[in-house]
């Protein structure tokens, strides 16, 4: 069981120097995550890697997260794995809360998912992956890595030997500059974050399992048919 990461208020830049294995596993995850968006991409599917894969803070228990922003068919996505031989366990809609888009989540084994919105993501729902940190195929191939926030609430700063780490709480504004995203993001993940630390993780909305002949679409339907919350938010969000 993976032990969920606590937020840290230490005011001090601590350095991390990477050891070889470290290196090698990041590596090996990013070798993975990469053959996963090459076969998106021969489909016209533009998608990114988030988290400590982008920013290179891998451990053992890191998981390989790829997204796809923009609302694409299920079908597309689940026929590209398909035919690269990549198999997909789980099949999960989820929907963190009744203002949050609904995501479609493609399991491909413990650590590895596909995910994508199945409405049009808000700006500042679009702006989460960028605070974590996200990056491209083109970055993956490059071997590039991105600045970005952990679960502790750390700023992540990549360096030839590893990473640099810093609080990010009180230090808001800054955090939205270096990270291109919007002061309210970073203040919303705060408060979420510490909130969580504080009362414990909290259940979603919406978690809802597909059968094997249902479809994410039909699923987002009936859910819709059946849910205020999620016919409101397709209303004013759909694709």
């Amino acid at each position: 069981m993976t032990v969920a990461k606590k937020p840290l208020k230490r005011a001090e830049r601590i350095e991390v120097t990477y050891t070889q294995k470290r290196w090698n596993l990041l590596t090996e995850l990013r070798a993975k995550a990469t053959k996963i968006m090459e076969t998106l991409s021969q489909y016209h599917l533009y998608s990114v890697v988030h988290g400590s894969i982008a920013r290179g803070d891998v451990s053992k228990g890191s998981d390989i997260d790829v997204f796809v922003p923009d609302p694409p068919s299920s079908f597309i996505v689940e026929t590209a794995l398909e035919r690269a031989g990549v198999p997909v366990g789980r099949r999960v809609v989820v929907q963190a809360t009744p203002h949050y888009a609904v995501k479609g989540y493609l399991e491909t084994n413990e650590r590895q998912c596909v995910s994508f919105p199945l409405l049009k993501l808000r700006p500042l729902e679009r702006d989460f992956y960028k605070f974590g940190g996200e990056a491209t195929l083109p970055m993956l191939r490059k071997d590039m890595r991105v600045l970005g926030v952990d679960k502790r609430l750390m700023l992540i700063e990549p360096t030839t030997k590893g990473h640099v780490e810093s609080t990010i709480v009180g230090l808001e504004e800054n955090t939205a500059r270096l990270l291109g995203v919007s002061i309210e993001t970073v203040l919303d993940r705060v408060h979420a974050l510490l909130r969580r630390d504080e009362i414990g993780r909290t259940g979603v909305f919406i978690e809802r399992e597909l059968s094997p002949e249902e479809t994410f679409e039909m699923l987002l339907k009936r859910l819709a048919d059946q849910n205020p919350a999620v016919r409101r938010r397709l209303k004013l969000y759909g694709k």
